[in-house]
């Protein structure tokens, strides 16, 4: 949101960067309140970000981040065949 941006409500996003003015509840995995923006109500993020003369007025809640399942590929088996004593001796 812009430096003249205003937003009186509920704002959901996956990352919300604010330089306006936002009165109500925000929900992102990352917020970044600049320094000129303003922040008043309750935010729930898994990072929030305050820059030095931003203002935030209200609650901070913590958000876990989803756990991602890793596809599991399959190991691959270096195989690699060593001379022995009497393949070296012939050698």
């Amino acid at each position: 949101m812009g430096r003249n941006g205003k937003i009186n409500g509920d704002v959901h996003a996956k990352k919300l960067i604010i330089q306006g003015y936002v009165e109500g509840s925000a929900e992102a995995d990352r917020i970044e309140i600049h320094a000129e923006g303003k922040m008043s109500g309750k935010v729930t993020s898994s990072e929030l970000v305050i820059e030095a003369q931003a203002i935030f007025e209200g609650e901070s809640h913590f958000k876990e981040r989803p756990v991602m399942e890793h596809k599991k590929s399959p190991k691959k088996k270096v195989v690699e065949e060593l001379p022995t004593m009497e393949k070296a001796k012939t050698a």
